[in-house]
């Protein structure tokens, strides 16, 4: 197993002008990141629009990105989906691939009872040998998890950990102190140091696709024990995200990449394009703060 704590970039997907995704702009959005001191990826996750990418996108998406990262950096295959099946089969991909770990959403939208998501975990892992990371992320699942749902399963030497994305710090911090050895990622970028000092073992966000610099002296910071340089940080970066939350948080991190000379296009619909307004007040925001 890889390094499994620090900076993971959930990897945004690009897409060309044919709407079909654009390997060359992933594999220059991996490299830089890897330049930047990242510690592994996390693939097909939300902000890869991975609801928005067919089955055989996602499949092609977990190749992809395998080839060009190799055995250099710890790779995360979202698997997640509404229907066990259709999990349990990404699930086998990234393990053909030689991914070093799975995570997934819980299913969503029927509002299944919390025995049926347990089952649906549960059913994924009996079907391949890869780690699972439990994604909570109760804003947009409409599961919420606490440490005790969670306890069944980090029980499991199966489960890895959480990648906790919620502001419920005091479920991340007992899932970590009644489960030391499992890990634990921060999920909302806005909160990295707070969920750093409840116990988070690193990160996987989706503004790490343009600043992982950022984070990743964040993470260095608070390892040291310089709380206020990590609060800078943490600061300088919330004015970004502050202005992405305004305009479109995905459209927002793709034009920026955009504007770094990676041809990342837009988002699928139904999500709308940057108007030239919002454009232009966000490369005024954070153009300047990203040097």
């Amino acid at each position: 197993m890889k390094q499994l704590k620090g900076i993971f970039p959930a990897l945004l997907t690009p897409f060309g002008k044919d709407g079909k995704i654009n390997e060359k702009a992933l594999e220059e959005l991996i490299e830089m990141n890897i330049k930047k001191g990242v510690d592994g990826f996390y693939v097909s996750g939300s902000t890869a629009e991975a609801f928005l990418l067919s089955e055989e996108e996602r499949k092609s998406l977990y190749s992809m990105v395998k080839q060009i990262v190799g055995d250099r950096k710890t790779l995360i295959a979202h698997i997640g989906a509404v229907s066990t099946e259709q999990a349990a089969e990404y699930a086998k991909v990234a393990e053909q691939e030689g991914y070093d770990a799975i995570s997934s959403v819980a299913p969503f939208y029927y509002k299944f009872s919390l025995d049926e998501i347990k089952q649906y975990y549960f059913d994924i892992v009996d079907r391949v040998n890869l780690p699972m990371i439990v994604y909570n992320i109760p804003a947009f699942s409409g599961v919420s998890m606490g440490a005790d749902t969670l306890g069944e399963f980090l029980r499991d030497d199966r489960f890895l950990g959480v990648k906790h994305t919620s502001n419920d710090f005091f479920a991340l911090n007992n899932c970590k102190r009644m489960f030391p050895d499992k890990i634990i990622y921060n999920g909302y970028d806005e909160m990295m140091l707070a969920g750093l000092s409840m116990g988070a073992d690193g990160g996987i966000g989706s503004t790490y696709n343009f600043m992982a610099e950022k984070f990743v002296k964040l993470y260095q910071e608070f390892q040291a024990g310089n709380l206020s340089a990590a609060q800078h940080i943490q600061d300088e970066v919330n004015v970004i995200i502050q202005a992405l939350a305004k305009v479109g948080v995905m459209q927002g991190e793709k034009a920026i990449l955009c504007e770094m000379g990676l041809d990342f296009g837009g988002c699928r619909k139904p999500f709308a394009p940057l108007t030239a307004e919002n454009h232009r007040y966000l490369m005024d925001t954070v153009l300047p703060l990203l040097g």
